[in-house]
């Protein structure tokens, strides 16, 4: 049956189960104009390899006409040796004054030597009389023109034409919107990508519009793209591939500008383990939580702990009965396996808890020797979070907790004493200084060190007195720090919450303090870090 005639059955879901959908990646040019990100050449080299590694088809590179750097990333990105992706680079259609052959842009485009060109244009008659200030009939001429001249290019193997606000264009001026496309189609475009540039479109309007078009042009590779500015970004996208699109667009986290772009960490697995489409494949789908956090950090970005599929927080229970329904069947509460995206369950502990999440939170420490403590360490649980305490984000403390309540916790060292001075001349922080007196053994040890900040020169200190004793606290450092107010009613007078990572060669770990002592709740978190790793190293040795 011909795609024309699929389409034809309204509500039909016309992408059948198997079928291949081509990954487009954008992350390093629509996901680099989101706020707050910013990629080096360096980081853009490195990120188009992983992607690659995820098994993406394409990856969008830049615009190669706006900036030197993207410029610099297609003479470098041509050594890459990309197993599964081909580069793409991007830019618009010929100024209405230019011939193709002459315009600066798309001369650019040809120079970057990408195998695979992205040119967009107007689709909406309202951008093209009051942004482009250009005559209807003169906008087509841009588009055909355009097309065409890039696609002659003998080492251009593929031309995508971005139907930029194509969804807003399509009711607004469904006759014109149309022409547009078929003026991209004229040119020689190889693939027809539907934007909705402004990402206000619901997803009935996206499917009623890409069935429209499918149905006239139904030899062609019809694709999507979509923003996130009505929050259906993701939605919009599945919708569309439904409707016949065999041709997806986004960025590793939804990255991009205003609200961000559709998330493929959301869209890919939707697609291939929910319709069973085939996109990355299932193996490399495994590889997705990893991506989406290595993306997170070379962004200099926080995770989204709630973010679907990859956020910590996706496959994470914290409900006694929750917990103790995923106990006996996982489908309870759990939606895929987290492992098909590379994620993992994890049971919170908190005063929602119940005796299920103690049990299982604890698996791994054998507690079925103690069962006349699980309701002890609940209780403690729960008292310790009225103070302010929360383990859900602090494992590490929550594991020390536990093993001094049934008994197998040893004190590496005792602390004899502490000591915080900040040094201030001529209305200006010089320097943090932190003595520290502790016990091992029988042996007393008196440090001090200056650091970046009384924590920092608490570590410092802590770890210059034990690191004889310890030598395994030389691979450790401290990762992160975050403080919280608990009680802010009480305004100076309230507790602090201080979380504190900690990482080494192998993992990272979490801990926290609570006082009403900025210092004090920061030195406790600091002990149960230090504590933490020395555990984990008494247990290799």
């Amino acid at each position: 049956m011909s795609p024309a005639k699929k389409s034809d059955r309204k509500g039909k879901d016309d992408s059948p189960a198997g079928a291949r959908i081509a990954v487009y990646d954008t992350t390093l040019r629509d996901g680099a104009q989101g706020e707050h990100v910013s990629f080096s050449l360096e980081d853009k080299l490195d990120m188009a390899q992983h992607l690659d590694w995820l098994g993406v088809d394409y990856i969008e590179g830049g615009w190669p006409f706006s900036n030197q750097k993207d410029i610099s990333f297609y003479e470098e990105a041509a050594r890459l040796k990309l197993e599964n992706a081909r580069l793409a680079a991007f830019g618009s259609t010929r100024r209405a004054k230019n011939k193709a052959s002459e315009d600066d842009n798309l001369i650019a485009l040809v120079n970057s030597r990408a195998p695979v060109v992205t040119i967009f244009g107007k689709t909406w008659d309202l951008h093209v009389t009051d942004a482009l200030r250009v005559d209807l009939p003169v906008n087509l001429e841009m588009i055909t023109d355009s097309v065409a001249f890039v696609k002659a290019h003998d080492h251009v193997q593929e031309v995508v034409y971005d139907a930029e606000h194509f969804f807003d264009g399509f009711f607004a001026n469904r006759d014109y919107a149309m022409k547009t496309v078929a003026a991209a189609v004229d040119g020689g475009a190889d693939v027809i990508v539907l934007c909705d540039t402004n990402g206000g479109r619901l997803p009935h309007e996206i499917e009623e519009a890409t069935r429209e078009v499918i149905r006239r042009f139904g030899s062609m590779v019809c694709g999507i793209h979509t923003h996130n500015d009505s929050g259906l970004a993701v939605a919009n996208s599945v919708v569309a591939v439904q409707a016949g699109c065999r041709h997806v667009q986004g960025t590793v986290n939804g990255l991009g500008e205003r609200s961000g772009n559709a998330d493929l960490c959301s869209v890919l697995p939707n697609l291939e383990l929910k319709l069973g489409l085939e996109t990355v494949g299932r193996e490399r789908l495994r590889r997705l939580t990893e991506l989406s956090r290595y993306v997170y950090d070379t962004a200099n970005l926080m995770l989204k702990d709630n973010q679907p599929f990859v956020g910590r927080s996706a496959f994470a229970h914290k409900g006694g009965v929750h917990v103790s329904a995923v106990q006996r069947n996982t489908r309870t509460y759990e939606h895929i396996d987290p492992e098909t995206v590379g994620n993992e369950r994890r049971v919170l502990v908190s005063e929602l808890s119940g005796r299920s999440n103690v049990v299982e939170k604890t698996r791994h420490l054998e507690l079925e020797k103690h069962p006349e403590k699980m309701k002890d360490i609940l209780n403690e649980v729960q008292r310790l979070e009225n103070e302010g305490y929360q383990f859900e984000a602090a494992e590490a403390s929550f594991e020390l907790l536990v093993r001094r309540i049934v008994g197998e916790f040893r004190p590496f060292f005792k602390l004899l004493g502490f000591r915080v001075t900040a040094i201030n001349r001529d209305g200006s922080l010089d320097a943090t200084e932190a003595t520290v007196k502790v016990q091992v053994r029988n042996e007393v040890e008196l440090s001090a060190a200056e650091g970046n900040g009384p924590v920092s020169a608490l570590d410092k200190a802590l770890r210059k007195a034990l690191v004889k004793f310890y030598p395994v606290l030389e691979e450790m450092t401290l990762a992160n720090f975050k403080v919280r107010i608990v009680d802010a009613q009480k305004a100076t007078d309230a507790k602090v919450r201080v979380i504190i990572e900690s990482r080494d060669p192998e993992t990272h770990w979490t801990t926290v303090g609570v006082s009403a002592n900025i210092i004090e709740a920061s030195w406790i978190a600091l002990v149960d870090s230090i504590e933490y790793k020395l555990l984990k190293g008494a247990a290799v040795n």
